[in-house]
């Protein structure tokens, strides 16, 4: 585990990963764009989910490589990186299986992508909690965000578009994302409460002097 956590704050692992989200963070915003093209602009900031956090995330690593750190935006990232990542697996697999085809057959290389992509979006950010420095003010104010956006998204229909075998439980989805979110806010405050010798709190604030 030692070993693990070395490899992650390596400099070359660092910029391989930068690369691998920012890339991705483009393409996510590109497969988004039939939807945001029919999006009225003022709502358009809560509709790109996932793009956002991986972008989010690209951000946390730079800020990294540059020997900076900013506590909010390790927040927004990790919390929307593991949501998202979740629910986009979970809206997939769902889709697949309400679809009337055959269950592997429902599933096109494009669904594969994205749940390798997406549980990667998971994992990276479970694998960096132990180096975040939020606390309970960024966590409850990634938390107000995080809600805000489920309450737009499904009161206003805004969310990402489903499978057409998922359309008739949008409702039943809604509810899903919402106790989703809950448990990955409180997934990760758990995780900024646990003792870790990696924590970058020695790296000064972003906008701070040296």
């Amino acid at each position: 585990m030692v070993q693990l956590f070395s490899l992650l704050d390596r400099r070359p692992f660092l910029w391989s990963l930068f690369v691998i989200n920012f890339l991705g963070t483009i393409y996510g915003f590109y497969w988004y764009k039939n939807q945001l093209a029919v999006t009225d602009p003022k709502l358009i900031i809560f509709v790109p989910d996932s793009p956002t956090a991986s972008g989010f995330f690209t951000l946390v690593l730079l800020l990294y490589l540059f020997s900076r750190r900013s506590p909010l935006l390790e927040a927004f990232a990790s919390i929307t990186l593991f949501k998202y990542g979740i629910w986009a697996v979970v809206m997939i697999i769902w889709g697949a299986v309400l679809d009337s085809a055959p269950f592997l057959e429902a599933l096109s290389w494009q669904h594969w992508m994205l749940m390798v992509s997406h549980l990667g979006m998971a994992a990276q950010a479970v694998l960096y909690s132990p180096y975040y420095t939020f606390q309970s003010r960024e966590i409850l104010i990634v938390a107000a965000w995080t809600l805000l956006n489920d309450a737009f998204d499904y009161g206003l229909d805004i969310h990402p578009w489903l499978a057409a075998s998922l359309e008739p439980y949008d409702h039943v989805v809604g509810w899903f994302t919402l106790i989703l979110s809950f448990t990955t806010i409180i997934l990760f405050a758990i995780f900024s409460l646990l003792p870790s010798s990696y924590r970058k709190r020695e790296l000064p604030l972003l906008g701070a002097g040296k």
